[in-house]
């Protein structure tokens, strides 16, 4: 699948078959997520991949409802911001480089047929301190997001465009 067809085909899975995701697809999203542009090429981003039916139930509960389709997934990433790889003068671009890595690692999984859904945690607090206890984080890897991966329960490969000519604005406003 090319690039675009990926981009463009991506869709957010909350329903998953039974379908393990291989160790090698499991290295390639993880290597995409890694492979995106960061502020002044930190790499202020970790991961922690989860694929125990139970560890992923629990990763849910700590994010609320929202976080069910964790629930049937073959495997979640936590997305965790490291603060000790922050740029010293504007360290909060690790919420930029995260959603960055996230973005690229859904595109690589559609890429391999394997959907997934982002599941926001950061800035809701709660949720990060549930995540950050659940997984024993230290104070300066903070949560940013989750995916849950897995083979789609139904197929939809229909492109979709979703521009909107009325929220762009050449040269000025």
């Amino acid at each position: 699948m090319d690039t675009l067809q990926a981009i463009f085909t991506r869709r957010s899975v909350r329903t998953f078959s039974e379908r393990q995701i291989s160790s090698e697809d499991i290295h390639t999203i993880l290597r995409a997520g890694m492979s995106g542009p960061t502020c002044v090429n930190a790499r202020q981003w970790s991961f922690i991949v989860v694929t125990a039916r139970e560890k992923l139930s629990q990763m849910a509960k700590a994010n609320g409802k929202p976080a069910d389709p964790l629930k049937n997934a073959a495997m979640g990433i936590l997305v965790c911001g490291d603060l000790n790889r922050a740029f010293p003068p504007a360290p909060d671009y690790w919420v930029v480089d995260g959603a960055i890595a996230a973005q690229n690692m859904t595109l690589a999984a559609r890429a391999l047929g394997i959907g997934s859904v982002w599941l926001g945690t950061w800035p809701q607090m709660d949720r990060v301190e549930r995540q950050r206890e659940l997984f024993g984080l230290p104070e300066d890897i903070v949560p940013h997001s989750i995916l849950a991966f897995g083979y789609p329960a139904e197929a939809d490969d229909e492109e979709r465009d979703l521009f909107e000519a009325d929220r762009v604005h050449y040269a000025e406003w």
